[in-house]
């Protein structure tokens, strides 16, 4: 984001950015940044659920859990510029 503020490049007018892990860097008011969240917490508390059904309880076959990811929005995407705004420098 910084590359592209010091090249003059506006995000989000010209181009739109989003992670991908929700970090604590992604809240700051000057980052702002639109990113996924994949609920951490959910991963680790089924990692550790997994690991003592293998070691406590003998589990054997293959364990497969799906999390949703949520798309957070946040300040750093906006709509595509108009087709008279292709430009970036405009």
């Amino acid at each position: 984001m910084d590359a592209f503020v010091r090249a003059g490049i506006e995000v989000p007018g010209h181009v739109s950015i989003v992670g991908y892990d929700d970090s604590t860097l992604a809240h700051l008011v000057h980052i702002d940044l639109t990113t996924v969240n994949q609920d951490a917490a959910a991963q680790a508390r089924h990692a550790v659920l997994a690991a003592v059904q293998r070691l406590d309880e003998g589990r054997k076959q293959r364990l497969e859990v799906v999390l949703n990811p949520r798309l957070v929005v946040r300040g750093s995407t906006g709509p595509p510029p108009r087709p008279e705004d292709q430009s970036l420098g405009r």
